[in-house]
């Protein structure tokens, strides 16, 4: 499986905190995006997003990058400090 888990204001506005999905459905973080819209179509608007940050296992990744079985894929807004 792969956890995928929803943090701050995209946790609000998907009303979900977390997914799982089988490590067959998916072998990259663009696929993981593409499988929740599939499975969630009120959430295409959100994963087409082209500031959403994403990471996997703690580490920021583009797109491209490879998920397999026990990884967990975070999805969050993006940040601003000063």
């Amino acid at each position: 499986m792969i956890k995928i888990i929803f943090f701050a204001a995209l946790r609000e506005q998907l009303g979900c905190g977390d997914y799982q999905l089988s490590a067959t459905e998916a072998s990259t973080v663009a696929e993981v995006k593409a499988k929740l819209v599939a499975l969630n179509p009120q959430w295409q608007s959100t994963f087409e997003n082209q500031s959403l940050l994403s990471a996997v296992n703690h580490d920021m990744v583009s797109g491209e990058h490879k998920v397999k079985a026990g990884d967990e894929v975070a999805f969050f807004p993006p940040v601003t400090g000063g």
